[in-house]
């Protein structure tokens, strides 16, 4: 049989309160197993309701490495990872299926709270006749050369020099006054031992302002997608189209609950009305009409319910009021 190599995450994409990507594949109807948090295991992972998907732990650093060397055909990552590893890569290498929508973090620079700086250009103008190299320790150094390239401060300095990469013991890049260095274990911890700056993803900053470092700029802001690489074509292009669909649906289900009430009958036609005016229905109301009162059911965004149930209440008089959490809602 003929399968699709999909890449699931480690770390804080499979972490309870923060990715909890196994909890997604649940909510979407897969029955996924060896891949709770904290125990995924490589030689227990499969879907069993599923045998068109072969299933890969992968890093989430390492998912677009695999997904352009095709060892993958789709892999759910983060956007930051794939616009590190995209920087040198065609439009047309990897592409994105679509948006999950959660694991939201944000690429930042930060530097030392006390310093003045207020942006990236102004850290610069003042590193003008310094003689020994500006240090920058990130996971990132794809996306900060870049970064750093497009300020108007560095062109005036540097030009189209590039600054130096350094990963392990690999070395790219000829402007040695400004050097980019990768980290390896907590980024921010770098800063007290005499990096100028950092380059760190987060979620809330917390851990940020708890190393006493203050953020500048925000590069770019990230979340994770379902993401295939240049061997998804054919019926594997579909069967990832599939595969979103039904994990988007778990994502955007979260946003609504299921509600039922019942309603008199001289009041379901305006009730109706109410609800497919206000958008507070999928398409319409479903509705089970009896002698003298309807029950109706409806899928009504999270952020409305309150002041909505006030409304159905006081106007129209709706009763019985029953609220349901939604895993799953397919368009």
């Amino acid at each position: 049989m003929n399968k699709i190599r999909l890449g699931v995450p480690k770390g804080s994409l499979n972490t309870v309160g923060r990715g909890n990507t196994h909890q997604l594949f649940v909510d979407a109807g897969y029955d996924i197993k060896g891949y709770e948090p904290k125990k995924e295991s490589d030689k227990r992972l499969r879907i069993a309701n599923d045998p068109e998907v072969e299933l890969a732990l992968v890093r989430p650093q390492s998912a677009p490495v695999e997904l352009s060397r095709e060892l993958l055909d789709i892999a759910v990552v983060g956007k930051d990872w794939i616009e590190e590893e995209s920087v040198n890569m065609t439009d047309t290498e990897l592409k994105l299926i679509g948006d999950l929508n959660y694991g939201k973090t944000r690429l930042v620079i930060c530097i030392k709270n006390e310093e003045p700086y207020q942006n990236l250009t102004e850290f610069f103008e003042a590193q003008r006749g310094r003689k020994t190299p500006i240090l920058c320790f990130t996971e990132y150094p794809n996306v900060t050369r870049k970064r750093f390239m497009q300020d108007p401060v560095y062109q005036e300095l540097f030009g189209s020099s590039k600054p130096l990469i350094q990963v392990r013991g690999l070395v790219d890049g000829d402007n040695k006054m400004v050097q980019i260095i990768n980290s390896d274990g907590v980024t921010e911890g770098y800063m007290a031992k005499g990096a100028d700056l950092i380059v760190d993803n987060t979620q809330t900053g917390s851990t940020i302002k708890l190393y006493g470092l203050r953020e500048i700029e925000t590069i770019m802001e990230s979340s994770a997608g379902l993401y295939a690489g240049p061997g998804c074509t054919g019926w594997k292009e579909e069967k990832a189209k599939e595969i979103f669909k039904f994990l988007n649906g778990a994502v955007v289900g979260k946003q609504y609950f299921d509600v039922k009430f019942n309603v008199g009958n001289g009041n379901l036609e305006a009730v109706k009305q109410y609800l497919v005016s206000e958008k507070l229905c999928s398409n319409e109301p479903t509705v089970s009409k009896g002698e003298k009162f309807s029950a109706v059911n409806i899928l009504m965004p999270r952020d409305q319910f309150p002041g909505t149930l006030m409304i159905l209440r006081q106007k129209f008089k709706a009763s019985a009021v029953v609220r349901n959490d939604v895993k799953q809602f397919i368009d």
